[in-house]
């Protein structure tokens, strides 16, 4: 691994990309920290200690929810837009068409979901503010205090979509996901210190190390699995000539097409209970109650959610229709299933089943956590961070950030680490 790093490091052009990236997390942990203009100054570290929700919001604003920083709104308004745009495309016509333009009409769904982000933004931040003006953090409660507050944290969460695009453009990985990662990263002192505070029991201290190297090694297993579909061909062309001899290859499809975005996805919906019960405190009360991260109304949640966005993601990302369409043209076939219809009907029948497990094992792990909170007495502190959802997000996104390390080392004929 470290002759692997070695080489990358070597590599020009992969050494400045990670350097952009490191310097753009840098720019992110600094406004995590950086008081949002309007708040008093009693208010770091006195919003959002409730647990439940808050803790969820707070793990995905590297903390900046309970300081009241700047990035307080985190990435959420920037998920949950994309969510929306992707649900609007299957719906309405002329979004499917823009879909199917290539670059220049995803480019254009893309400003789409950059104008719902601030829109969203706006919403979160509103809902933050009368959160602080309730709990009595903000020096002043005049309406000009207030929208300042709001313009700054909208303005947040706009500078951070701009820094995850330009990681995904600049830097290494896809810039949403390596800020979520930070995030969650950010976390890891108040975690290994909860684990080893006095107020984790002896099991708890001996099993948490065991149940998480069991999570990782479950979501490297999965994430690297795969249904190879054999397909034969009967005519390739090779050079300018036709060859008659045919080939055979095979189609991979992974167990867990989506990976870790549904799980992502599935957070962002959650966290907006918490913006929602900011605007009345009888609503936050009953959110509290109901939703904290042990109810069992909260777990059902999740894991519809976490079920549903995995078949919405799959049959985004990998048509059938089309793959039966695309193996007709360049004329191959799967053995034993005619083309056309069959194939589709074949390939959407084994996605399901695929599609059908690898959701099952993203809501078990993602559920994992509450689970030994509630029935082992771990604390949250740590099973937030070190269990369940945490790790699956690091270690999916891990393996992505690696696999396009490794394609830019693969040009320059470097050895590998996946291999």
């Amino acid at each position: 691994m470290f002759a692997w790093l070695a080489n990358a490091w070597r590599v020009p052009e992969l050494r400045r990309r990670v350097l952009f990236t490191l310097g753009i997390l840098a720019v992110y942990k600094f406004g995590s920290w950086l008081p949002a203009p309007g708040l008093a100054k009693n208010a770091v570290n006195n919003t959002g200690s409730s647990g439940g929700v808050s803790s969820l919001l707070n793990l995905l604003s590297a903390g900046g929810f309970s300081r009241g920083a700047l990035f307080s709104v985190g990435i959420q308004a920037y998920v949950t837009a994309s969510i929306i745009l992707q649900l609007l495309t299957t719906a309405i016509p002329s979004l499917e068409r823009l879909q199917k333009e290539g670059e220049a009409g995803q480019m254009r769904i893309n400003q789409y979901s950059r104008y719902l982000t601030v829109a969203l933004a706006a919403a979160t931040s509103t809902g933050y503010s009368f959160l602080f003006k309730k709990e009595g953090l903000l020096a002043s409660s005049s309406p000009g205090t207030i929208l300042l507050l709001i313009l700054s944290l909208t303005a947040g969460a706009t500078l951070l979509m701009w820094l995850g695009e330009q990681i995904t453009k600049r830097g290494v990985g896809n810039g949403i996901s390596i800020i979520i990662v930070a995030s969650i990263l950010s976390s890891a002192p108040a975690a290994i210190s909860s684990w080893l505070g006095p107020s984790t029991t002896s099991t708890g201290r001996l099993f948490m190390p065991i149940v998480i190297l069991a999570v990782i090694v479950a979501v490297v297993f999965v994430m690297e699995g795969q249904r190879r579909i054999p397909v034969q061909y009967a005519r390739r062309q090779l050079g300018g000539r036709e060859s008659s001899a045919s080939t055979s290859t095979y189609m991979p499809l992974s167990v867990n097409m989506a990976g870790v975005i549904p799980v992502i996805f599935a957070l962002a919906p959650l966290s907006i209970a918490q913006t929602i019960g900011g605007f009345k405190p009888s609503w936050n009360l009953w959110i509290q109650a109901n939703f904290s991260f042990t109810s069992w109304k909260y777990l059902v949640a999740e894991v519809l959610l976490i079920f549903t966005f995995t078949y919405f993601y799959t049959s985004v990302v990998f048509n059938p229709v089309e793959q039966a369409d695309n193996l007709r043209k360049s004329n191959g076939y799967i053995p034993g299933i005619r083309p056309g219809p069959p194939t589709a009907a074949y390939l959407d029948r084994v996605l399901t089943r695929l599609t059908f497990f690898g959701a099952l094992f993203l809501a078990a792990v993602a559920v994992a956590p509450s689970i030994f909170e509630s029935q082992f007495h771990f604390p949250q502190t740590a099973t937030r961070f070190l269990g369940g959802t945490s790790v699956l997000i690091v270690v999916g996104v891990a393996l992505m950030t690696m696999r396009q390390m490794e394609s830019q080392m693969a040009m320059r004929h470097y050895e590998g680490f996946l291999r």
